[in-house]
């Protein structure tokens, strides 16, 4: 059953209402304006809409702004279970053949399509707490697929910070793609990101450093460290000693 034309007419507008007040915002951000000052008024002046349109959507700014980055959010996590899909036996094949990891072209391209308001939420004047939410479902995203046929000692304290580590580096080099104006094509940038991820210090140097990780976890995981002593790890026999 087809829904009625009067409904399909009342979603396009409110589509439309809403891409316009996001747009609105994305200049605001990208003008040099605080996330924390933004107003009804100054954005539904943006986007030329009456501030009664807009509180047929949305009860406030922080509302309107969790909207926005929720569908974003659930926008890049159907992307990113696309790429941790792979298996590393297919990702080293398209190393090989320098293509990029599947899926990684069709992430990017969705993070350039919506360049502005991504890059603005990504941005100084920004939500501090979005990059974080991108990092929270990446990690959650990747963890159960890198866990697969792991070796044990690699995991517990050392994969997490492990994971930790891989995801903030990515979105690091897609924060520095934002800041840089995204020049690099998406496919540009999804062959790099499928590579940079294996890239060790020492070979850039030509001094590549063997590391059996498992092995080296095992042993951090024997080990007991005992926290230096400070002022405020003293206890009360210390002092009163």
């Amino acid at each position: 059953m087809t829904a009625p034309a009067a409904s399909v007419k009342v979603d396009r507008r409110s589509l439309r209402t809403q891409l316009m007040l996001r747009d609105a915002l994305a200049d605001a951000l990208n003008d040099g304006e605080d996330l924390t000052r933004v107003t009804v008024a100054g954005l539904t002046d943006k986007a030329g809409l009456t501030r009664r349109t807009f509180y047929t959507h949305f009860k406030d700014i922080p509302d309107f702004v969790e909207q926005v980055e929720s569908n974003i959010l659930a926008a890049i996590r159907e992307r990113i279970d696309a790429v941790v899909a792979t298996d590393l036996t297919s990702l080293y094949e398209n190393i090989d053949e320098l293509e990029p990891a599947p899926g990684s072209v069709e992430l990017l391209s969705y993070l350039k399509r919506n360049g502005r308001i991504i890059g603005a939420l990504l941005g100084p004047g920004g939500d501090l707490a979005f990059a974080q939410r991108i990092c929270a479902i990446a990690c959650e995203a990747v963890e159960g697929r890198m866990k697969t046929g792991i070796f044990p000692g690699a995991l517990g304290t050392f994969f997490n910070y492990y994971l930790s580590y891989v995801v903030s580096a990515e979105i690091g080099i897609v924060q520095r793609w934002f800041a840089t104006g995204l020049v690099e094509s998406p496919e540009t940038m999804a062959r790099l990101m499928t590579v940079i991820a294996f890239v060790r210090p020492g070979d850039l140097y030509g001094k590549p450093i063997d590391i059996n990780v498992p092995e080296y976890g095992m042993k951090l995981l024997g080990l007991n460290v005992r926290a230096p002593r400070t002022a405020q790890t003293d206890t009360r026999e210390d002092i009163d000693g």
